[in-house]
Parts: C-alpha cells; structure tokens; sequence
C-alpha cells in the first residue's frame, strides 16, 4: 500500500503525522509530541479560522512549518532567552517552547488578534516558559531580556537586523529562519550589519538527518567577536 500524502492522512481538517515527518517530530519532541500535536489542532482550526494560516498551508502544517521550525533548537544552548520577533502564529516561537521546555520564550507580536490566539494557546498547551508580548520589535527593545533572537518570514536581511539586533542589547545571537537566497540577503544586508556591530555572519542547513528539504539558518553574533 503507498504511504499517504500529509494531505490524506488529515483528520477533520487536521494533519496527522506520517512516514519521515513522524520520525522527525518524535526526535524533535519527544515525550512532548502530544502538545506538538494539540498545536497543530489549534494552527489548523482556530488558526485557519482567524486568519493567521491560509488554507493552502494546513495539508503541511508539519513538514514546512512546525518540523521546519522546531529543528532549529539545536542552535540553542541550554536555559536561553530567545526572543521570536513577529511572532505571528507561534512560528518559530512555539514549536522551540514546546521542543525545549529548558528555553525561556518571549513571543513579540504587534497585531492584537495574533496576540489573542497566542495567549490562548500558550494558556491550553500549558507552557510555563513563554511570555506574549505585544508590540513592534522596535517598541519593545528596552522590555526584552535575550540571550538570542529569532524570527521566520518576517522580512528580508537588510530589514530585519535594524529589528532584530537592538533586542540583544549589545551581546547575543541572532538566528534567522531564512530561504535558499539567504547568501544574497546576508550581501544586501552588511551595511545594516555593520552598523548594529554584528559580526560572525553564518549560513548554513540544520536537521539534514531528519528533513526532507533541511531549514536554512542565518546567524549574527553581536558582542566581542
């Protein structure tokens, strides 16, 4: 029998693990795949319904959001602030919470609807080590104490490190989600660089061994170099 497609695995409207992605998320989330999957449930209903996903995204809720999110714990050491910038629907945010019960999770979200279903979500599943915090990156920069900050599909390199970087105060890491034209972005962005002091500039894959297509990651360090 051919192993079913995400899409045809659904279970009312919800997608049910199969195949590498069930391999994936069992390394990934361990004992806590359970609250992995209510997440799931939660993006796929409540999250379609108030707009925070379109429909064309929940046949792969797992493969190209939440699996593809939640590898990157690995660029974490342990007990780290991360920040998630444009927190949106818990991507990356979430899925690091609920992966890495040991990080501490501040979730920055402007729009006040997206923090709503946050705070909704984060109260269900239980997660005791993620705050939601309302406000653009730029607003809440003397609000936010992090070791490290994240953020995926927010906006391009050059854009993103005036964001971004500010929240480290002056030491910490930046960990970009980005695309296969990461290298490009990383070229239009040394000015901005630059001029936040980061350096250490990094691209690179993570989660080879578990994805189908692996995540690529921009880091920036910012401190002593």
């Amino acid at each position: 029998m051919a192993e079913k497609s995400p899409a045809e695995a659904a279970v009312g409207g919800v997608p049910e693990l199969v195949g590498n992605d069930l391999a994936a998320a069992e390394h990934l989330f361990g004992d806590r795949l359970d609250l992995a999957r209510r997440y799931v449930r939660h993006l796929a209903t409540s999250g379609l319904e108030r707009g925070l996903i379109g429909p064309r995204e929940v046949p792969r809720l797992w493969s190209r959001h939440v699996l593809n999110c939640a590898v990157i714990e690995s660029e974490f050491p342990e007990g780290a602030r991360v920040a998630d910038v444009g927190s949106g629907a818990g991507l990356p945010g979430l899925c690091l919470a609920i992966a890495r019960p040991d990080l501490h999770l501040t979730l920055i979200e402007p729009l006040e609807r997206r923090v709503h279903w946050l705070e909704e979500v984060v109260a269900d599943l239980g997660l005791a080590n993620v705050a939601v915090l309302r406000g653009r990156a730029e607003q809440v920069a003397g609000e936010v104490d992090a070791d490290f900050v994240t953020a995926r599909a927010v906006s391009a390199l050059a854009t993103l490190v005036p964001m971004t970087l500010p929240l480290l105060r002056g030491s910490g890491t930046l960990v970009a989600i980005k695309g296969r034209s990461a290298a490009e972005e990383v070229e239009k962005a040394a000015k901005a660089i630059r001029k936040f002091k980061g350096h250490s500039v990094d691209v690179h894959t993570v989660g080879e061994s578990l994805l189908e297509e692996p995540t690529t990651v921009v880091r920036i360090d910012v401190g002593e170099a």
